[in-house]
């Protein structure tokens, strides 16, 4: 009896090993053997994976010819490099502290096969050098993610925004929204600010600010609003919760620009001269061929060109105003002397001709012939939002209202 207990047992476990035997094969026969998917990289539009990839910084007294040198380009190839790029790079304008990336071939003659310079965290060039020479110009995709910030006053609106480590653009974005209504030398405590606005990414960086959507300042117990609106494709203004401009006669601006980069100055070193002189214009630095408005109506008396200057148009509006924009890459076909421009009607476009560093427009502002800043002028006001427009208007100011109230 015993020993037909024993053997019953003993098969009892032997099938018991065989059947998990058994299943561990059919569960092993379902494990899938799963491949790890590696995306291509791309970076400019250009596939890497097959190229060696270096980035540097140009440095203080480098040019794009020696960085080319460097990676196997000799010196004809170089100056067919420098014919090709004209009229889309100025390769001498290649400065130091700027980005670069060299791709070059992935084998024994690390030979360069594109050169990418960085003109600024947005815009760049390309040397495509395979084959037949070219160059082109692109733009990194841009990431705008809408913020709102809000603020009270306890010394300065700098101050204010520097605490709450707000870009110093928008505290210079909105004193100038606010510049024909309120006087910032008289800000007070106890005063504050509500703003919408974009704040930019490329690739997860953070680069900047883009346009405030939509203001409340309050001043003096005051609330003034402000809220930006295109009636036309040309250019937007900002209105406030009426419908009214915030602007006087004349636009805030003769272009849509990315900075002040230098104000009205009696006294100001010049960034070419280096000499200290008066700078009687205002500087809105822009992208190249950003277009540029005449500011108000008015009749064109002049249209050329001077050395320092650069492509300038002058613009006289009535007896008493006159305006002039200056380092124009190209004046716009038709604008001559005589011809009547309407506010906001394209008359050139920005560029660096003549005395500049870089591409903006020179704002210059007459008053009874004399020179004087734009901003510090009481000025009659300006038009409001057209009739036809008005109700499109009050429909996108509520919904910019209501965001910037929560």
């Amino acid at each position: 009896m015993k020993k037909w207990f024993g053997i019953l047992v003993m098969g009892t476990a032997l099938l018991f090993m065989l059947k998990n035997i058994n299943k561990g094969k059919e569960e092993a026969e379902k494990i899938e053997v799963v491949q790890e998917v590696i995306e291509p990289s791309y970076e400019y539009n250009i596939l890497l994976d097959s190229f060696h990839v270096t980035k540097g910084i140009v440095k203080s007294g480098q040019t794009m010819g020696e960085i080319l040198y460097l990676n196997h380009i000799d010196h004809p190839e170089i100056n067919s490099i420098v014919k090709k790029s004209k009229g889309i790079f100025d390769v001498r304008r290649v400065n130091a502290g700027k980005k670069y990336t060299v791709v070059c071939a992935a084998d024994s003659t690390e030979k360069a096969q594109y050169f990418i310079y960085e003109i600024d965290a947005t815009n760049y060039v390309v040397f495509d050098l395979r084959g037949e020479i070219e160059v082109y110009k692109g733009k990194k995709p841009v990431t705008v993610k809408l913020k709102t910030a809000t603020g009270t006053i306890k010394s300065s609106l700098w101050m204010t925004m520097e605490e709450q480590k707000l870009s110093p653009k928008l505290t210079a974005e909105l004193s100038t929204i606010y510049a024909w209504t309120i006087d910032f030398f008289k800000i007070q405590k106890g005063d504050g600010f509500r703003v919408y606005y974009e704040d930019k990414y490329i690739d997860g960086e953070y680069i900047g600010i883009g346009r405030i959507l939509a203001a409340e300042f309050t001043h003096k117990g005051q609330d003034f609003y402000s809220f930006y609106y295109k009636e036309n494709e040309n250019f937007g203004d900002y209105y406030d919760d009426e419908g009214k401009t915030l602007r006087k006669a004349f636009l805030m601006a003769p272009v849509d620009y990315k900075r002040i980069s230098s104000r009205y100055s009696k006294r100001r070193k010049h960034p070419v001269t280096g000499r200290w002189k008066g700078h009687f214009g205002t500087d809105y630095a822009a992208e190249r061929g950003t277009p540029i408005w005449s500011t108000a109506n008015g009749t064109i008396i002049a249209a050329s060109y001077t050395k320092n200057n650069g492509n300038y148009v002058k613009v006289r509006h009535n007896g008493t105003y006159t305006t002039q924009y200056l380092h124009m890459s190209k004046i716009k076909p038709g604008i001559r002397k005589g011809v009547y421009v309407k506010q906001g009607e394209i008359i050139g476009y920005v560029g660096s001709t003549g005395l500049a560093t870089g591409p903006h427009v020179c704002y210059r502002f007459w008053k009874h012939g004399k020179q004087v800043d734009p901003f510090k002028q009481k000025l009659p006001p300006g038009d409001p939002i057209k009739k036809e427009n008005r109700e499109a208007y009050m429909l996108a100011k509520d919904s910019l209202m209501q965001i910037l109230m929560n």
